[in-house]
């Protein structure tokens, strides 16, 4: 038996522009198809949202728009550092690991665009690379190096 995961991601009416800015930073193919696809009469309110999207790639994540959710602001909770620990109300955060800061680097600048940084990228006590951020589609992020 072989066992996989993917992160799903759910937004509201930003997916197909989450999952290009994803393909962007990480690489990889898009593939997309919007409720209007899947039998939705053209005209009503969500017909060219995605009701599945997947980014297939050395990152591979899913994403949808919730139906009837139109809403950019898709961030649910807050998370933030108070004396070196995470205080957070969200109920995941999406991890990345890499195998060097030099690695990491690039992949940092380019989710941090138009991100809120929560821990800055630097040398923690148990990596040479520990980062915190939520990411213009509400995704927060931990980044570091093994």
């Amino acid at each position: 038996m072989t066992l996989t995961t993917t992160t799903h991601l759910n937004f509201r009416g930003t997916a197909r522009q989450a999952l290009d800015f994803y393909r962007s930073v990480f690489g990889g193919e898009v593939t997309a198809a919007t409720y209007g696809q899947f039998g939705m009469p053209d005209g009503v309110p969500g017909f060219d949202k995605l009701m599945f999207g997947q980014l297939d790639g050395p990152v591979r994540l899913m994403a949808y728009d919730i139906p009837g959710a139109d809403d950019e602001d898709a961030t649910a909770g807050t998370t933030r550092r108070e004396n070196g620990m995470t205080i957070t109300d969200r109920s995941f955060f999406q991890s990345l690991r890499a195998d060097s800061l030099d690695e990491l680097n690039p992949v940092w600048d380019a989710l941090a665009e138009g991100a809120t940084v929560i821990e800055p990228l630097a040398a923690s006590a148990w990596s040479a690379g520990f980062g915190m951020l939520t990411d213009r589609f509400g995704v927060t992020w931990v980044l570091d190096v093994a």
